[in-house]
């Protein structure tokens, strides 16, 4: 998407600014909210909304064609049943008895 017409750089700009500024204001939030209350939900809520705005603005994966967004949910699918693994490792009778 490059352009070299100086009102859509100026446009591009003002837009990486603005996402800029609310991952700044999103990172101070974060901090007041673990400060009042350490709570990982709301601190996970929060990363979460960062996480898509670089990855829709800056990352340009609101331009992108659809099929890009069946491979992130097997992507995603595929992390979270790595973390489910490693939590059941963390429960395992087996190695509990052998570690104790």
């Amino acid at each position: 998407m490059a352009s070299d017409n100086p009102e859509e750089i100026l446009k591009s700009m003002k837009l990486y600014w603005k996402i800029g500024i609310a991952l700044l204001v999103c990172t101070v939030l974060t901090v007041v909210v673990a400060w009042i209350t350490p709570s990982i939900l709301v601190g996970m809520g929060i990363a979460t909304v960062k996480a898509g705005l670089v990855a829709a603005i800056f990352m340009h994966l609101s331009d992108e064609k659809p099929m890009i967004y069946k491979i992130m949910v097997y992507t995603v699918f595929f992390a979270v049943g790595l973390m489910f693994l490693t939590l059941l490792a963390l429960y395992d009778p087996v190695v509990s008895r052998v570690v104790n």
